[in-house]
């Protein structure tokens, strides 16, 4: 049975650039410790949908509330317990991974004490060792990717938005990130997550919103998304939905 009070909870986001018609309306709700995935082909608006949420773009219509605080009321703090990662995320080159997550602690206002350990601890749990003191522009895609994940963990938000945070990167530093994003799961973070690997939503997911065309056209478990579809896959159900 689902927690009664949402962590993030979104009511009719409308989103419009020109003529074009981002997002139609789309309502959403994540709780603590669960992961929500949000697919949809190309095109379908994730990305637009996950920077309103993160506060990065104002909606044309709507509202976004974390932990009940009205993010264009109070963005500040709505902000502080929001941790977001963006699929063209690139860490400071010139800093360390070090270095880049000290910067961010001082923006949070994060206590010497608190951030010497967060770091420490992020350092440890991401096996960062080998390179979180060299130049973030000499690091590897998954080691950046790593240092970007450490960044948005950081401060402990209750909140994690995370968009593609596995693109690109190889098989075993993928499923590394994968356990790491369940670790926060378990840990009482509401996540939602948005991403192009239909295996990894399944196997990750409590409960996913597809999305085409800027509206939300299922929501559900996985097993609920595939009996309605009579699809064995999520992937199957997916094309289902999307083709033409």
């Amino acid at each position: 049975m689902e927690p009664v009070i949402p962590i993030l909870e979104a009511e009719n986001l409308e989103r419009s650039f020109g003529p074009i018609q981002a997002l139609k309306g789309i309502s959403l709700k994540v709780h603590s410790g669960e992961i929500v995935g949000l697919l949809g082909p190309n095109g379908a608006g994730k990305t637009t949908a996950l920077r309103i949420l993160a506060g990065i773009l104002s909606p044309s219509a709507g509202w976004v509330r974390i932990q009940g605080v009205d993010l264009r009321e109070d963005p500040l703090q709505a902000k502080r317990r929001l941790g977001f990662l963006s699929g063209d995320t690139q860490p400071y080159q010139r800093l360390t991974p070090v270095e880049m997550l000290r910067y961010f602690g001082q923006l949070y206002q994060m206590e010497e004490s608190r951030l010497r350990r967060r770091i420490e601890e992020l350092v440890a749990m991401l096996e960062m060792r080998d390179f979180a003191e060299r130049r973030c522009g000499t690091l590897s895609t998954g080691q950046k990717q790593r240092a970007n994940i450490a960044r948005a963990f950081l401060h402990e938000p209750e909140v994690l938005i995370l968009d593609e945070p596995t693109t690109a990167l190889d098989v075993v530093t993928g499923q590394f990130i994968i356990q790491s994003i369940r670790r926060e799961r378990e840990a009482g973070r509401a996540i939602l997550l948005s991403t192009h690997i239909m295996g990894e939503a399944e196997y990750l997911c409590d409960r996913i919103y597809l999305l085409h065309e800027g509206l939300v056209f299922d929501h559900g478990s996985v097993g609920d998304i595939l009996v309605r579809t009579a699809c064995s896959n999520l992937n199957d159900a997916f094309l289902c939905y999307a083709k033409p």
